[in-house]
C-alpha cells in the first residue's frame, strides 16, 4: 500500500490527520460491539432538516454573544474506516481543501468498527455545533437500518445529511492466480464451485459487502463473504492472495491494477465510466440490469443549526468543485458532486428503498 499512500499524501501510521495546523492529539479507535440487524426505513429525514432549520437563531445568538462566527476551531471529521479506503481517501483530500478555505485545523479522526457504526455513533453523541462531521455512506442510511435490529442510533433523527460528495462505482478486481480476464467467465469458474470461492468486504452491512452480495444473487453464483475493517485490510488480504474477490471503489484498486497486482474485470454502474471507458459494465457482461453505485456525503449531529448546514455544504460544494480537485476525483473514479441537503436527504431516502430491497432479495445478514 506504500505507494498508494504516497500518491495521496498522508500518514498510514497514525489514524489521523491534521490539515491547516501544527499538531493534532490523536482520538483513540473505539470498537463497534457486534450487533444484530433491521430498523425502520428512512422518511423523517426531512423533518429532521426542518427542524434543524428552526434552530438557526440560536445560531445567531451564539455568534453575537461573542462566540465568534462559524467556524472559530477545530472541526473534526470521523471516518469509519482504517486509512487507505476510499471513505478515507476522499475524507483526507476534502478536509485538505476544506481547511484552507474555512482557515481552520480540519482533523480525519478514523474510528473504525462495525462497518462504520462506531463512527456514526461517535457522531450522534456529538454536540449538535458543527464542530464533528462524519463521512456518511451508502451504509448508514441505506443497508445498516436494514440489517440490524438494534442500532446505537436512530438515523432519521440523529444523524443530519449535509452534501453528497460525490457518486462512486465499483469495479470487480481479483487476485491475479484467479484464471479468468473478465466478469463472463470468473461466473463461469464460481458457479460450479459454490462457497469454495471468498470475496473481501470493507465490513459488515457495507456498500462493499451488499454490492457483492447483490452481485453473487444476480449472477446465481455462491461466493463467500469474508468481512474486515475497512477497505485497507481488506485489500492486504487480496493482494496476498487470502481472499480471492473484491467490490471495491476504483481510487482503491486502480493503483494496484496499474501495478499488476490485481485484475479489473468489469464495473457496477449501468454505463461506462468516463475516465474508464474501456472497462466494460457488469450489465453488459452477462448480467443484465445489474446497477449498484455508492456514494459518499458530509453529515452532522441532529440539531444543528440550519446555517451552520448551509456553510459547511457551501464550502464542501465549493471544495468539490475546484477544478484540479475535481479532475483528480475524476480520475480515481469518483464523480463530484456537492448537492444541496435537500436534495442529499432526497437522495438517502431513495437509496434506502432500492438497498432495503437488495438486502431483503439477497438474505444478507449482520451474522
Amino acid at each position: 500500500m506504500a505507494s498508494l499512500i504516497a500518491g495521496h499524501g498522508y500518514n498510514l501510521r497514525a489514524g489521523y490527520t491534521v490539515f491547516n495546523a501544527s499538531r493534532a492529539i490523536r482520538s483513540g479507535d473505539s470498537q463497534g460491539e457486534h450487533m444484530k440487524t433491521t430498523i425502520k426505513g428512512l422518511t423523517g429525514l426531512a423533518g429532521v432538516l426542518l427542524a434543524a432549520a428552526g434552530a438557526s437563531p440560536a445560531f445567531s445568538q451564539t455568534a453575537a454573544s461573542g462566540a465568534g462566527v462559524y467556524p472559530n476551531k477545530t472541526i473534526r471529521f470521523l471516518v469509519g474506516f482504517a486509512p487507505g479506503g476510499s471513505t478515507d481517501i476522499v475524507a483526507r483530500l476534502i478536509a485538505q481543501e476544506l481547511g484552507k478555505n474555512i482557515g481552520q485545523q480540519v482533523l480525519v479522526d478514523n474510528r473504525t468498527g462495525a462497518g462504520g457504526i462506531v463512527a456514526t455513533e461517535a457522531l450522534a453523541r456529538s454536540a449538535p455545533d458543527g464542530y464533528t462531521i462524519h463521512a456518511c455512506t451508502t451504509g448508514t442510511f441505506a443497508i445498516q437500518p436494514f440489517m440490524f435490529s438494534k442500532l446505537p442510533y436512530n438515523v432519521e433523527k440523529d444523524i443530519v445529511p449535509v452534501t453528497q460528495t460525490g457518486s462512486l462505482p465499483y469495479i470487480i478486481v481479483v487476485h491475479p492466480s484467479l484464471p479468468v480476464k473478465n466478469v463472463r467467465e470468473f461466473i463461469a469458474f464460481a458457479k460450479p464451485r459454490p462457497g469454495q470461492l471468498n470475496y473481501a468486504s470493507s465490513g459488515v452491512g457495507t456498500g462493499s459487502h451488499l454490492s457483492a452480495a447483490y452481485f453473487n444473487n444476480a449472477a446465481g453464483i455462491d461466493v463467500t463473504h469474508v468481512p474486515y475493517k475497512g477497505t485497507g485490510q481488506a485489500m492486504g488480504d487480496l493482494l496476498g492472495g487470502q481472499v480471492v474477490m473484491m467490490m471495491d471503489q476504483p481510487v482503491s484498486s486502480l493503483p494496484h491494477v496499474k501495478a499488476g497486482k490485481l485484475k479489473m474485470l468489469g464495473i457496477s454502474s449501468l454505463k461506462r465510466f468516463p475516465t474508464l471507458p474501456d472497462v466494460p459494465t457488469i450489465a453488459e457482461s452477462g448480467v443484465p440490469g445489474f446497477d449498484a453505485v455508492s456514494w459518499s456525503g458530509v453529515c452532522v449531529p441532529g440539531g444543528t443549526p440550519r446555517d451552520i448546514v448551509n456553510k459547511l455544504q457551501q464550502e464542501i460544494a465549493k471544495v468539490l468543485q475546484a477544478p484540479d480537485l475535481k479532475t483528480r476525483l475524476l480520475n480515481d473514479g469518483i464523480e463530484p458532486i456537492g448537492s444541496t441537503p435537500e436534495q442529499f436527504t432526497e437522495h438517502t431516502r431513495k437509496e434506502a428503498v432500492k438497498w432495503g430491497k437488495v438486502v431483503k432479495d439477497t438474505g444478507a445478514k449482520a451474522d
